[in-house]
């Protein structure tokens, strides 16, 4: 019963913040919130990856030079600033991941 209670609870706020953009067409943000929330894709994707490289059997840090996440993260980091094209950069990081995989002896 506790579980269905939790699902229903998330089912309402997650319904309520969504719908109320709908249900308040006219309601404009502050210049500053605006501001703020131009940043949170940045956010979220850097809370998504980072772990992954850091941490990436989950339980320990992997500060090494053979951890190909790390290194391939930073290679992408690297070829994103330079470029500044996302193709570019997905296929970069890709590429320079299954290479380092693949010459550590990781595959």
């Amino acid at each position: 019963m506790d579980n269905w209670m939790l699902i229903l609870g998330m089912l309402a706020i997650t319904f309520a913040t969504r719908y109320s953009l709908f249900a308040f067409p006219d309601l404009r943000f502050p210049p500053l919130l605006r501001q703020a929330l131009h940043y949170v894709p940045t956010a979220v994707l850097t809370a998504i990856v980072v772990p992954g490289m850091l941490l990436p059997d989950g339980e320990h840090w992997a500060l090494r030079w053979d951890n190909a996440y790390l290194l391939a993260g930073l290679a992408t980091l690297c070829i994103a600033v330079l470029t500044r094209h996302l193709l570019a950069t997905i296929g970069g990081g890709l590429l320079v991941f299954f290479l380092l995989r693949w010459a550590l002896g990781q595959v």
